[in-house]
Parts: C-alpha cells; sequence; structure tokens
C-alpha cells in the first residue's frame, strides 16, 4: 500500500543502506562536501576513503530510528556551528499522545523540516515524515536517500490533470492513514516551493488536497480533529540563500522568468545546511480545531498563526525600515550592508523585502490584508 510514495521500513534498511554506500554520485557528493580540495586534486583516491569511511559507519545500522540517531548527532553539531542560538516554544501546549501533522512556513528545502525535528527530538516527541517534491528527486539514489530517512514522496510532475488529482488523492489518503493507522507525526509545508520573498503564505490547495480523503458525510470539523493539524513558525535572523534569491526574485521581475541550473537545489541544499543563519526560533501554534466552512478558511487560519507567532529580529525591522523610509539605507545593520553591497538596485531591494515582510505580514494581521510590500 502506498509503495512508490511511502518511507522505507525498518525490514528495507539494510538492502537500501548498501546500494547507497556504491553509489558513484552519493559518494561524490560526500567527499566534495566533505573535502572539496583533497577530491578536487585526488579524487580517485578521496572518494575511495570516503566510501570505506561510509561503509564502516552505517555496518551496524538495522532500523530507522539507527538513522535518525545519527541524523539528529549531526543536527546538534550544525546548531552549534552554523547558529548563534536555537530557541523554540509552544512544545508544552501540544499533546504528543496523537499525531500531529505539523504545517509549516518553508524557508530551506532541507533545515526547516530537519530543525522540527531537532526540537521534537529534544524533547522527546517523535520526529516528523516529512513531505518531500519529487521534482527535487530526479535520481534514484536521491529518492533512496529522502525515503530513508522517513520522507514520504509528492508527485508535482504528472502530466495530466486526471493523473493530478489521482496523485493528490493518494497523497491525502497516505497522510491520512499515517497519522491515524501508523501513529506517526506528518510535516508538510504550507506551500509548494519556498517563500524566497518572505511571504509566508498557505496554498488553499494544499488543504484542499488534505480533504480529498474526508468522507462527503463527515464534517470538516470531525475530520480536522483527526488530522490534528498544527501551524509551526520558523524563523531565521540570517537567509544563507538570500544573495541567490534576490538574484532569482529580480530577474524574474526584469525578465518575466527565471530558469535553474542543473545543480542549483543541491546548491541552495548546500548553502542552507553550511551557511551562518544568525539566531533560529520555532514557534509551534494550536491545533486548528472547529467549524471551517472551507479551504480557504482553514488556510486563513493557519496563515494567522504563522505570522503570528512569527519570530522579528532586527534584520527584520531595520530592512522594513529602510523600505518605507524611515532609516537611510547607510543605516542598515551591518550584517545586511554586507549582504547587499554587490547588489543590483533591484537586486537589493528585493533582498530587503525578504527580509522585511514579515514585519508587513504581522502590521497587516488586524486589518486581514497581507499582501506584498
Amino acid at each position: 500500500m502506498f509503495e512508490d510514495i511511502r518511507p522505507y521500513r525498518d525490514n528495507e534498511v539494510v538492502d537500501v543502506l548498501k546500494k547507497l554506500a556504491n553509489e558513484p554520485e552519493l559518494i561524490n557528493a560526500i567527499a566534495t562536501f566533505l573535502v572539496p580540495k583533497l577530491t578536487k586534486r585526488f579524487p580517485s583516491l578521496t572518494r575511495k576513503i570516503v566510501q570505506w569511511s561510509l561503509k564502516k559507519k552505517i555496518k551496524n545500522w538495522r532500523t530507522i530510528d539507527d538513522i535518525q540517531l545519527h541524523v539528529a548527532k549531526y543536527l546538534h553539531k550544525l546548531v552549534e556551528n552554523s547558529t548563534k542560538g536555537f530557541s523554540y516554544d509552544g512544545v508544552d501546549n501540544l499533546d504528543f499522545n496523537k499525531p500531529i501533522l505539523f504545517i509549516s512556513n518553508h524557508r530551506d528545502i532541507v533545515l526547516d523540516v530537519a530543525l522540527i525535528n531537532w526540537a521534537l527530538f529534544k524533547c522527546n516527541a517523535k520526529t516528523v515524515e516529512a513531505a518531500v517534491g519529487d521534482n527535487l528527486l530526479h535520481k534514484t539514489w536521491v529518492a533512496d536517500l529522502m525515503r530513508i530517512n522517513k520522507s514520504f514522496i509528492v508527485k508535482r510532475s504528472e502530466k495530466t490533470k486526471r493523473e493530478m488529482l489521482t496523485a493528490s488523492k493518494t497523497l491525502s489518503a497516505y497522510i491520512h492513514h499515517s497519522l491515524t493507522d501508523n501513529q506517526q507525526n506528518i510535516w508538510i509545508a504550507q506551500r509548494e516551493g519556498r517563500a524566497k520573498d518572505g511571504m509566508d503564505k498557505t496554498n488553499a490547495a494544499l488543504i484542499s488536497m488534505l480533504l480529498l480523503n474526508k468522507d462527503k458525510a463527515m464534517p470538516i470539523s470531525d475530520y480536522l480533529a483527526e488530522l490534528n493539524i498544527v501551524p509551526v513558525s520558523i524563523s531565521y535572523e540570517f537567509d544563507p540563500c538570500d544573495h541567490d534569491k534576490a538574484i532569482e526574485l529580480a530577474q524574474k521581475e526584469t525578465n518575466g522568468d527565471y530558469k535553474k541550473t542543473a545543480d542549483e537545489d543541491l546548491k541552495s541544499i548546500t548553502q542552507g545546511i553550511v551557511g551562518q543563519k544568525g539566531r533560529i526560533h520555532i514557534a509551534f501554534g494550536d491545533p486548528i480545531i472547529g467549524d471551517f466552512t472551507d479551504s480557504k478558511a482553514i488556510a486563513a487560519e493557519i496563515d494567522r498563526q504563522i505570522i503570528n507567532n512569527y519570530k522579528l529580529y532586527e534584520s527584520n525591522q531595520s530592512a522594513y525600515q529602510v523600505l518605507h523610509n524611515e532609516i537611510p539605507e547607510n543605516e542598515l545593520i551591518p550584517q545586511l550592508l554586507e549582504r547587499v553591497k554587490d547588489l543590483s538596485e533591484v537586486q537589493k531591494r528585493w533582498l530587503l523585502t525578504m527580509y522585511a515582510n514579515p514585519v508587513f505580514a504581522k502590521k497587516s494581521l488586524t486589518a486581514n490584508d497581507i499582501d506584498h510590500v
């Protein structure tokens, strides 16, 4: 059941790990990431050493939990090395005796869910099964790598409307099945693709997809109680990919489109992981319960919580003040001045916009007019 989209199970771990340990592209990617200079000078030797080290490390891994424990150790080092502080709140208000469908804003391809998992791990709660779009899984080994770490696949590349509807119904059924039958926590982003402009907005179509599995006779409120949706706000003081996002947004504004390079997603993932992020805060909201008329109303409540719980940093306030002529550009905080110095005027405006939009969103909440700067 759900064989082509579900995460791998414990009884599949050993075979999948063997495949991955013999995947040349993965070995090369690890070598390039860990020891780029050595890989460039002695590629063959370095790859052999990396493969030997990988096989030694994974030889005793037998379950998904074994892998998750290793990932937790890596996340601990990542937080220590690439942030100036990690905090979270709202966990005490959640009942972890019932599986939760976490829906968060989406800023980083990998880190959003990884950091939510880190917060859950630190408070002894189950980590999530995470949704990942098949647009990121161009190679079989990449899909294997994601599925062995509790990810399930969201099919976005179906060619016809009928195929897309079938895929959406299957995904809706899988999420409900995983929550209610498998008792797994789930994570999915509030929209497809990162909010590169800093404006966090839930796609109502996502909520419609979640409701596809609902029996027509069942009230929405009852089905929401089964899904147990909890909005999550992820706030980064600095975005390691802000420079590239600003260039993309400026090009879209100027030329009307933007074409990714073949390795752009991998570059974004790497930069998001290793780049300095300043402080990070995760705020867990309250379960979405009660009577809602439709998907748009549910999406609006998710937006309200995500925006209301979003933690604003000086980076956000400073960018907002410049864009609204409250302070001159040369009074930006030093970190933002450094980030915009090599950008064109259009690119600079977009970089500041992505930091300013969370401030604008909070100010707009009371007027119910969430829009772009």
